[in-house]
């Protein structure tokens, strides 16, 4: 049977001389040719048969034509297009070089200057194509070719013709997709029908952040795994990671990484003004820490900031105290306290998967993952303390949570799930942990529940082998499971098909009520209510029945942007009194 190099080699004869095969990916397949007419050596583009029928093969070629006409010093021309022998294809220059995902497999981390230079030409082709009404959608390193040391950006051509064609809403159902899992922008993995210029502008920040740092922002075992991570945490800071990385390029790479598409650059113009000058760029955006105005009858009673140590201050917990009401459950929390204490210098609050911070069950203490001078731990503070006080033994921890009785707590440490008695004492290992974790709750009978890439697992308190509760479904993780007093049900976040969803699992029984009510990071308050974050940073509470482990009403917004801690992070903490915690700037809490 003849290979698609023979069928290409025998309908192409008159016009190009095929040689031989460069290389493969998710889209098509690109050989080396030369183009007959013009002595020439070019690279020839077969799309993947499955991918030509679904976008069918004269749409596409339709509106490919459109990036022919894109012509600028850094986009690789489009010189031919056509059908073959039932092959779709298109022809472009071939260049000697490499892409930059080649020097990065050999370098690593690139010079910081070659980085921002090769970042503002791809923003200034970006913004090119965007003022001709193209979408890149799929810009990575592997789509950016380095020719004579300046960057040329491939594959518009694809990504144009499959998002303007019938067939993109086929290309998910059969699991193929515009776009890469490491370098996709939230709206854009969410499954949202427009997508604008500004998820170009996010992907060249992932772009940016890998070629200084080495890796992109998120990366996991999984597609599942990478996206529920760019939903809902924060990249670890570039500076952190790498000292010769200035503050205000990791200002600006942050901009770009913004989670709401408003938050990011307006275009990939300022996207590249900014990388010229990158002083342009405040350090610390500020909190505005206005109150929602769905709550109109809440009032903002008070507000004030504690500076807490001496020396230069580096971050902040923003801490928000909720009363409510009534304790009927249509009825909603209205905010009675505000005030944030600004941390000593050496304490900054950093990302992890789910929550760095976790209320005590009296709500009368926090636990937070804090940078240390000499590493990253857990602090504890009492709402009635200035002072953080590291725990001993919990060094690179992460993933806090308490026990029942408030007495001790567990994390994550390296491979492990361990727990230590706030009094002091050992850190005893609980059992060894593979892969990612993304939450626990410690139930009223000592059981651990935890979920991981596996799914909903659960070890005694006293330490075991983990056994499984619940496994997801094909493309589905369990996240952030939370558990509602009496023990019975657990509640937990459920990522799959581009959304975040509520879930409730009866632990008798094992079965799984899937909710149609949105939401991450379910957290239970007393009054009736669950409260769940959305990776925009915008904070909800649910009416909650916990008996029938139902929704009783529609979700309502009571707080928002509060995701500007050191490392933009959309973490909240709360206790099941009400009581609400989240990670601000300096900014936040020192006016």
């Amino acid at each position: 049977m003849p290979t698609p190099l023979d069928r290409l080699t025998a309908a192409l004869a008159d016009r190009y001389t095929m040689e031989r095969e460069l290389g493969q990916g998710g889209m098509a397949t690109v050989y080396l040719a030369r183009d007959l007419r013009h002595d020439r050596q070019v690279a020839v583009k077969v799309l993947r048969p499955e991918l030509s029928a679904i976008l069918g093969a004269d749409r596409f070629l339709h509106e490919i034509k459109t990036t022919a006409n894109l012509q600028h010093p850094h986009i690789l021309a489009l010189h031919d297009s056509g059908e073959a022998d039932g092959l779709v294809y298109y022809v472009m220059p071939f260049i000697e070089g490499e892409s930059l995902r080649d020097r990065l497999n050999r370098e690593h981390q690139l010079p910081v200057d070659d980085a921002v230079r090769i970042a503002r030409e791809v923003a200034d082709a970006l913004q090119y194509a965007h003022q001709h009404g193209v979408v890149h959608r799929d810009i990575k390193p592997e789509n950016i070719l380095l020719h004579g040391g300046h960057a040329l950006v491939a594959d518009f051509g694809i990504a144009l013709a499959a998002s303007r064609s019938d067939g993109s809403s086929r290309m998910t159902e059969t699991g193929m997709s515009l776009g890469t899992p490491h370098y996709m922008a939230p709206e854009q993995a969410m499954g949202e029908k427009e997508i604008t210029p500004k998820a170009d502008v996010y992907a060249l920040g992932c772009v940016l952040y890998e070629m200084l740092c080495g890796e992109p922002p998120f990366t996991g075992p999984t597609a599942q795994a990478i996206i529920a991570r760019v939903m809902t945490e924060a990249p670890r800071s570039l500076t952190l990671q790498r000292h010769t990385v200035p503050p205000q390029l990791e200002a600006v790479t942050r901009m770009a990484l913004e989670k709401l598409p408003a938050d990011r650059f307006a275009s990939a113009a300022l996207f590249a003004s900014a990388l010229a000058n990158p002083g342009s760029i405040p350090l610390m955006p500020a909190v505005t820490g206005a109150m929602p105005q769905a709550l109109g009858r809440a009032a903002r009673i008070r507000q004030w900031s504690v500076t807490a140590g001496g020396g230069a201050l580096a971050a902040a917990i923003g801490a928000g105290l909720w009363g409510w009401l009534g304790p009927a459950p249509s009825r909603l929390p209205a905010p009675v306290v505000r005030f944030g204490i600004v941390l000593p210098h050496g304490t900054e609050p950093v990302g992890a998967n789910g929550s760095t911070i976790a209320f005590s069950p009296d709500g009368s203490r926090i636990i937070y993952v804090g940078k240390a001078t000499t590493g990253q731990r857990l602090y504890t503070r009492g709402l009635d303390q200035l002072d953080p006080v590291p725990i001993p033994g919990s060094e690179g921890g992460i993933l806090p949570f308490f026990s029942n009785d408030g007495q001790s707590i567990g994390f994550r440490q390296g491979n492990r799930l361990v727990k230590v008695a706030l009094a002091g004492g050992p850190v005893t290992a609980l059992c060894d942990l593979a892969g990612a974790t993304f939450g626990a709750t410690w139930t009223a009978g000592d059981t651990i529940i935890f979920s991981g890439d596996s799914g909903l697992m659960q070890v005694p308190a006293a330490g075991g082998k983990p056994s499984p509760v619940a496994k997801p479904g094909a493309g589905e993780q369990f996240l952030w499971p939370e558990i509602l007093p009496g023990g019975r049900v657990v509640v937990f976040s459920v990522f799959g098909n581009g959304s975040l969803r509520l879930a409730a699992l009866t632990r008798r029984t094992g079965e799984i009520k899937r909710l149609t009510t949105p939401g991450g990071y379910p957290r239970y308050v007393q009054q009736g209510f669950l409260m769940v974050s959305d990776p925009s940073g915008v904070v909800s509470a649910v009416p909650f029945d916990p008996r029938r482990a139902e929704a009783t009403g529609p979700a309502v917004p009571i707080a928002d942007k509060l995701s500007t801690s050191l490392n933009g992070d959309q973490n909240v903490g709360v206790s099941r009194s009400g009581q609400f915690a989240f990670q601000a700037s300096p900014a936040a809490g020192n006016r």
